[in-house]
């Protein structure tokens, strides 16, 4: 299936991209049904549908969701930080010689 450019938001975007796909009698009928159920035309619903999943799948990916556990060893790192172990004493140490050279 070509992958389209994402939709601008502007009132009339324009519509240069296609998209297409092979599906079943079944997926068909079932997709039509609920585009007449819901008032639209086959291809409306086939694209807000699509934009609707597409939407949601990228919010859940760039959403990070942690326990209650995460959360509190999250917000003591933050608050709370470690120092500076000696690995990292040393490469700071390599890093300003090199930058002040």
């Amino acid at each position: 299936m070509p992958v389209s450019k994402p939709p601008t938001h502007s009132k009339n975007p324009r519509k240069a991209e296609r998209l297409e796909a092979r599906i079943s009698r079944e997926q068909k009928q079932l997709i039509q049904r609920a585009a007449t159920l819901t008032g639209r035309s086959l291809t409306e619903f086939v694209v807000s549908s699509l934009q609707e999943a597409a939407s949601r799948t990228i919010h859940e990916h760039e959403l990070i969701t942690l326990s209650r556990a995460d959360q509190e060893v999250f917000v003591r790192a933050l608050l709370s930080p470690p120092g500076p172990n000696q690995k990292l004493r040393r490469a700071a140490q390599a890093y300003r010689a090199r930058t002040q050279a």
